[in-house]
């Protein structure tokens, strides 16, 4: 038995979130939490507010205890790119890619 949460399309580097990822892999969810809370990067709060979704959908739809859930999986992969241009020097224009993640977490109860 799994419960999922899913975060699609947010405006963050999956480059970012793949460094505070690692350090939620395989941790009890209380710890990831206490992680991520201390955690001075820019994808912590996004994460964070995703573990407590995946959290509650573990309690409310799956009747998990949470107190035996750890981090089983966690995963981001790249989402749609807006491609912008600046302008620079001599008329030339330079593009500027603004990249997206899906960020997956999946937790598990410990046996």
């Amino acid at each position: 038995m799994e419960a999922r949460a899913y975060l699609r399309n947010t405006r963050i580097s999956p480059r970012k979130v793949q460094i505070v990822l690692d350090l939620i892999r395989n941790k009890p969810v209380d710890t990831a939490l206490a992680t991520l809370d201390l955690t001075p990067k820019a994808a912590s709060p996004i994460l964070a507010k995703l573990l407590k979704s995946a959290m509650a959908n573990a309690e409310n739809n799956h009747n998990m205890d949470k107190d035996n859930l750890y981090v089983a999986e966690c995963f981001v992969t790249p989402g749609p790119i807006m491609k912008r241009i600046m302008p620079r020097a001599q008329g030339r224009a330079f593009r500027i890619l603004k990249r997206t993640s899906h960020i997956t977490i999946v937790l598990k109860e410990k046996e």
